[in-house]
Order: structure tokens, then sequence, then C-alpha cells
């Protein structure tokens, strides 16, 4: 054998031995990326890495989290192995409906519930829905508790005290039946003036709680206090609400909150009244209570063995009715304008247009969120119909954190907690997907 034929094949089989050197490093590399994706046995990465809580105000695995949240995660993500409602925790008081009266908290009991037939199962008789163990939870929680109804906080703080020389009386504005605003959750400031003002700029009370301003006009109409020229207010009524996924305002931010209106009372040589603020505290503490106890959002997690084409995946998403938002997400909109259900990348990256036009992806994960999506078997069937469809369509696994298949008696117990949650937002008046969630859970 010649030297330069032995130099060839050493070089060659160098050659060989690195190419079989760098597959095992990729493989490797994207073995890890894999399990930094999806998790493994000891870990849910999808939960832990990228689920939200629902009280900042963002999607669930929408974008890392950065620090760990001062409260518990509101979220719940279906690929845990079991998801139990719970049941010793006390049912708060009951709230008023955002359309009832304020010096009339609405009150419901089981004989007001409506009983409607369920529809007709998409899954088959595997997926029929046994509540029985719940229903005895909840016969037993009420043999244990009554809802009572709440009185409406007195403002019994006044900053200016005295009715003389005002526009408006403020007692009788404290008894103002305004649709805009509920005393179990909003914290109420009443502002009368002596001359009629013509409102030139909106002030500003908090940073981090809504609040509305509703006018008087001179013909003793009230509406949302607008810098309109030529409209002249006689006195204004301020909510802050104080119950969000922000969490429930402190004593601190609501005696804030009265010193930044008085300020502005005196400003203007106004009247001002104001709640108390440890009554008012004691109404809405059972409330929010409740709030975090239900605000819960489902996540199925739809993954690719080997990946997916974003310009496929876009066109399997808008084919099936969901859009894609400015937030990132592809949201499913009801006939109202609201999202339904909402789907989001598994990595908690955004989708874009162009990303999605020349990436592709792993799988994406649906979201649930309890309190948005209107009360019903039928809403869940669909949210799972769709996922079995998409599963379907693009060649997905619906998959738990540990890259196994959900079976049919979790996805059971999956709808089963949903409802449960549901029917307790309604025993207080809070109907999911209605108005008064949609404030509550904003």
């Amino acid at each position: 054998m010649s030297t330069s034929l032995l130099i060839f094949l050493v070089l060659a089989a160098a050659v060989i031995a690195g190419v079989i050197a760098y597959n095992m490093y990729q493989e490797n590399k994207y073995r890890q990326q894999v399990r930094a994706q999806f998790g493994h046995s000891d870990k849910d990465a999808l939960l832990e890495s990228n689920t939200q809580s629902v009280r900042d105000g963002r999607l669930p695995g929408h974008q890392p989290v950065k620090e760990a949240p001062a409260k518990p995660l509101r979220s719940k993500d279906v690929s845990e192995s079991a998801v139990q409602p719970q049941t010793d925790a006390p049912p708060p008081r009951t709230p008023a409906a955002a359309t009832q009266k304020v010096t009339a908290p609405l009150r419901r009991s089981a004989e007001d519930q409506v009983d409607t037939e369920p529809e007709e199962d998409p899954f088959g008789a595997a997926f029929s829905l046994d509540l029985d163990a719940e229903l005895e939870r909840e016969a037993s929680e009420q043999s244990r508790y009554q809802f009572e109804e709440t009185q409406v906080p007195v403002p019994s703080q006044t900053k200016l005290k005295g009715n003389k020389g005002l526009l408006l009386d403020l007692d009788d504005m404290a008894k103002q039946q305004l649709p805009w605003f509920d005393p179990n959750f909003d914290y109420m400031a009443y502002v009368s003036l002596k001359e009629p003002l013509e409102l030139n700029t909106l002030p500003r009370f908090s940073s981090r709680h809504r609040f509305q301003i509703a006018g008087c006009t001179m013909d003793d109409r009230w509406q949302i206090a607008e810098p309109i020229p030529g409209v002249y207010y006689q006195g204004f009524i301020i909510g802050l609400q104080s119950i969000s996924r922000s969490g429930l305002a402190t004593t601190q931010e609501l005696e804030s909150f009265g010193n930044s209106v008085n300020q502005f009372a005196e400003q203007l040589d106004a009247g001002l009244l104001l709640m108390d603020v440890p009554t008012f505290l004691n109404v809405a503490r059972p409330l929010d209570e409740l709030c975090e106890r239900v605000d819960q959002t489902i996540t199925m997690h739809l993954v690719s063995r080997a990946s997916i084409s974003g310009m496929e995946l876009r066109a399997a998403l808008e084919g099936n009715g969901f859009q894609l938002h400015h937030d990132g997400a592809f949201h499913l909109f009801a006939d109202t304008g609201e999202p339904l259900f909402s789907i989001i990348a598994v990595d908690g990256s955004p989708f874009t247009p162009s990303l999605l036009s020349s990436q592709a992806y792993k799988g994406f994960s649906m979201l649930f969120d309890i309190t948005r999506v209107p009360p019903g078997e039928k809403y869940f069937n669909r949210f799972m119909d769709i996922a079995v469809k998409l599963s379907g369509t693009l060649g997905l696994d619906l998959v738990d954190s540990n890259m196994e298949e959900l079976s049919t008696e979790w996805l059971k117990g999956v709808r089963s907690f949903v409802l449960a949650r549901q029917d307790e937002m309604k025993k207080v008046g809070i109907v999911p997907g209605g108005d008064l969630a949609a404030r509550l859970f904003s």
C-alpha cells in the first residue's frame, strides 16, 4: 500500500469521525431544546416557565416569567395530573350585578338557577359529564354556609362637611342607582359643586386601578363625564374599581384615592363624601377571594413530533375561525366581539406575520378562560372539538407535561372542574362571559 493511499484513508476516516461527532452534538442539542420546551418526568416546563398569573392581565404562557409573582397564580394548566375543585373555602357574600340597583344586591338561590337540557356530546358517551360528586359537595357546603345579601357600604367619611350652598345633596347622591357602578367592588366618592362647572380635562385619580366618573348635567341627568364644551355639571360620582386581575386594592390605595379626590374637591370648592374604607373592604374582600378561586385558565398543549411550518399552522387556525391579534396570539371571537378561545406558541414567543411565514413551530397551546367564556357544556365541547380537529388536520398530539396522550377520564375531570367553577360564579350573580365578569376579570 502506497504512502499516499494510506494518508487518504486516514483523512477519510477523520472526516467520517468528525461527521458522526457533529451529528451526535446536534442530536444532543435538539434533545435539550425539546426538554426545555416540553418538560420531562419531574417538571412541567410549560407551566413553570411560561405560565403568567391571570391577575397580571396577560395570557398565560405568552411571555416568560421574569420574577416570582407576589400572589398565587390564577391560571390552571390542564397538563397537571389531576384537576380538583377546592372545597375548603366558604362562599363569599353575594355581590350585586352591574345592572342591578345598588341598594338591592342580587341574590341567587339554587331554585333561581335555570336548568337546561345538555346538548349532544360531540365526543360520545366516553366524555359524558358525571357531576354527582360535585353536587354532593355543593349540598354539603350549602348546609354549612348560607349566601347572605350584602349591605351596601354606607358613606361615612366627609372631608368637607355639610350641604350648605351645594347644588346637589351629598346624601341623595350616595343613594343614586347608576348602572356604571357597583358598591360591592367600586369604592365610591361623591363631589357636589357650588356653581355649575364645565369640565375641561378629566382628572387622574389612580394609576393601577380603573375608575369612572359620572356627572350630573344641569337638567339633572347622569352621564359618563366628558370634557365637552358647553356641557356644565352640578356634581360628580367617582368609582374606583377595587377588584380586578391586578388584585384587591389595599387600604393605602383607597386612602390615596380618597386624598386625590379630596384635592380635586378642594380645587373646585366643592363638598365631598367618601365611603368608609374598612366597611367597604369587609364587603369587597370575600368577593375578591371568590374571584381568585374561580379565575382559572385551562390550557391544552398540541405538539408535533417533528415540526410544523408557520404558514401551515396559520392556515389551519384561520380556517377554524381564529384571527391573529396584535398581542401575538390567535383568538376565536364570539358574536359579541369578545374572545372565546385563544392560541399561543408553546415557547411563549408571540406569533407575527413575518415569523409565521418564515419559521417552523413545535406546536401551540389552546387557552380556555373559565371566567370569560359563557357558561355551559356546549362551549367546553366546542373547545375540545376544535382541539381534536386541529390535532387531526395538523398531525399534532394532545399531550401532558410528560409528552403523554391525554386520557378520557382526565378530560372528563377537567370539564367537571370548568362547569363547577362557572356554577360557583353564577350563584353569586357573576355570569361567566358577562359584563360584570368582564369588569372583575380584566
